[in-house]
C-alpha cells in the first residue's frame, strides 16, 4: 500500500500538494482506493480517497496506529557537510533508512561548504522515512557554527571522532546500549585543533571508527549504524 506524508493531517483531511500530485497524476489514484499515511510524528494512518477536485486530494482517515520506538535512546549526528551536495544527500537518504533523530550539518574552520537547502534535504529524508516504512522524520537543523553547536546542552553521552593522534576508544566499544548519543563527523580537512579542544573541554570523548581514513559521509554514515545498532540491544 502506498505511503503518503501527511504532516498536518490531523487538521487538514487531505494530501499536501506536493504528494496529492504524486497521487493523482503519477499513481492515478481515484476516490475509493486505499492509502496509508504518516504524520511524521510517529504514527501511521489508515485512510481512503474520499475526493478529489483538481489537484486537491481529500482523505477519510480510519485508523491510527502509532509505530514503537524502532530503537532505544536518542541518536543525533552533527557532521560538516562535503563540497559536492550528492555526498550529503546520499548520507542523508541511508542515514534516515537505518534510524536516526537529529541531523545537524556543521560550519566549521576547515568546512567546505557553507550553504545546505534545507528544502532539498527534507524531501530527501521524507522519501527515506516513507521507504524504510518509518512514522518519524528526524528533526534536521541548518546548518550551524561550531563553536554555538557545542555550547548548547546535550542529555547524553558525547562524542567526538578527529583524525589527531592521541587516545581513542572505538566508538562501538564506547556507546552505551540505550543512552542517548552525539557523535560530531568533521570535514575532509578534519576539525581543527582548536575546535578539537573546545569539544574535549565541553565534555566531548575522543572516539575512533577504526583503521581506516573514512570520508566524512562515510564516517558519519558508520556512526550512525553503531549509534543505531547499540539501541537494539
Amino acid at each position: 500500500m502506498w505511503l503518503f506524508y501527511t504532516p498536518d493531517i490531523q487538521d487538514e483531511m487531505q494530501l499536501p500538494e506536493e504528494e496529492a500530485g504524486h497521487c493523482i497524476r503519477v499513481l492515478r489514484m481515484k476516490e475509493g482506493d486505499r492509502i496509508r499515511l504518516t504524520d511524521g510524528k510517529g504514527a501511521f494512518y489508515d485512510a481512503v480517497i474520499s475526493g478529489i477536485a483538481g489537484k486537491r486530494c481529500f482523505v477519510h482517515v480510519e485508523n491510527k496506529e502509532v509505530q514503537e520506538p524502532l530503537w532505544k535512546g536518542y541518536l543525533h549526528i552533527a557532521m560538516a557537510p562535503t563540497k559536492l551536495m550528492d555526498r550529503n544527500e546520499w548520507f542523508l537518504e541511508k542515514a534516515v533508512e537505518i534510524g536516526v533523530d537529529e541531523v545537524t550539518f556543521l560550519k566549521t574552520d576547515h568546512s567546505e561548504r557553507d550553504v545546505i537547502k534545507m528544502d532539498r534535504i527534507e524531501k530527501i529524508a521524507v522519501s527515506a522515512m516513507k521507504q524504510s516504512q518509518k512514522a518519524t522524520l528526524p528533526v534536521l537543523n541548518e546548518m550551524t557554527s561550531f563553536r554555538a553547536f557545542i555550547e548548547r546542552g546535550f542529555d547524553g553521552d558525547k562524542f567526538i571522532a578527529h583524525c589527531e593522534p592521541g587516545d581513542k576508544v572505538l566508538l562501538q566499544d564506547a556507546v552505551v546500549p540505550g543512552h542517548n548519543s552525539l557523535v560530531l563527523i568533521g570535514p575532509e580537512g578534519d576539525f581543527s585543533p582548536s575546535e578539537i579542544e573546545m569539544a574535549l573541554k565541553a565534555g566531548f570523548k575522543p572516539i575512533s571508527l577504526g583503521p581506516s581514513r573514512l570520508r566524512t559521509e562515510t564516517a558519519a554514515l558508520v556512526a550512525v549504524h553503531i549509534m543505531n545498532l547499540a539501541g537494539q540491544k
